[in-house]
């Protein structure tokens, strides 16, 4: 059954267009996927500004905005291609695009940061996003984390210290961020898109999606974590043995069966072997420099 279009007025798709569309290359323009790419930070304007001034414009997910963006300039498809065809071309070429961003510990390291999206049911998930073109690992992490937290770990990034998953094949890398004081204020740099930044105890947190510890501890189900699941699992024993006996100053958490608990370790200097497998297909890579 097909859905009722979208009716967004053409004076606004035709400021839209102008603004992110027709400025473009026009062999990106000639290339449908990339143009999905720009139609998608048309969608962000719409939602956060055409939306805010003009009251009264329809509320419509991606997939409906770009099929307005088609049917409203047609030239954008000359060989007639199949606008939900080129949707889903794009969403499953999104997919392949790695993921970066940041696991913000407290000084204490026993609580993690986490970001909540700007829709009413979204999840609670580290800050991270999809790397631009050319665009380094540890700057499309630091430029997400500042994006989504309004926090600058430019200074405090170690480009070698992260953990990595893959995810539906797809790689995200959370770079290892310990240290950050409590009372850090915390405010998004992009609108409409983060809702809440919160503090939360690791030990507090699912392992997997049957995990109950947040229901009765946090009065939240284990699928508000779903995002961050992938990164507090079970860790063997063998990934914390690679940790250099002298390093272990500390009296040693408790909580040691989530792989985020294991990052209590760390304080100067860590000795990591970069790469430990800890899961399937995750690494935790260390770094011997890191300093609090």
């Amino acid at each position: 059954m097909e859905t009722k279009r979208v009716e967004i007025p053409s004076d606004v798709l035709d400021d839209l267009c102008s603004r992110f569309i027709l400025h473009i290359p026009s062999e990106e323009r000639d290339n449908a996927i990339r143009v999905c790419f720009q139609i998608e930070l048309a969608h962000w304007f719409y939602l956060d500004f055409c939306m805010q001034n003009t009251p009264g414009l329809p509320q419509c997910g991606i997939r409906d905005f770009a099929k307005a963006v088609f049917q409203h300039c047609p030239f954008l498809l000359p060989h007639g291609e199949d606008v939900q065809k080129v949707i889903e071309q794009w969403k499953e070429y999104k997919m392949g695009v790695p993921t970066y961003g940041a696991i913000i510990l407290d000084e204490a390291l026993e609580n993690v940061l986490l970001v909540q999206g700007y829709l009413v049911k979204s999840g609670w998930g580290f800050p991270k996003g999809k790397v631009n073109e050319d665009e380094a690992p540890h700057d499309c992490a630091v430029r997400e984390v500042l994006e989504e937290t309004g926090f600058d770990i430019k200074d405090r990034i170690c480009k070698d210290m992260f953990i990595e998953q893959k995810i539906t094949d797809q790689l995200a890398r959370l770079y290892i961020i310990p240290g950050v004081s409590k009372d850090t204020k915390f405010n998004p740099k992009t609108r409409k898109e983060i809702r809440n930044i919160e503090w939360f105890p690791i030990e507090k947190l699912p392992c997997h999606r049957n995990d109950m510890t947040p229901k009765s501890k946090l009065g939240l189900a284990p699928n508000k974590f779903f995002m961050a699941i992938p990164f507090v699992r079970p860790v063997p024993l063998s990934a914390l043995s690679v940790i250099h006996p002298h390093t272990l100053e500390l009296e040693l958490p408790i909580s040691t069966r989530f792989l985020l608990p294991a990052l209590k370790h760390i304080h100067s200097p860590l000795l990591v072997e970069p790469g430990v497998s800890c899961l399937a297909q995750g690494h935790i890579n260390g770094l011997d420099t890191i300093n609090h």
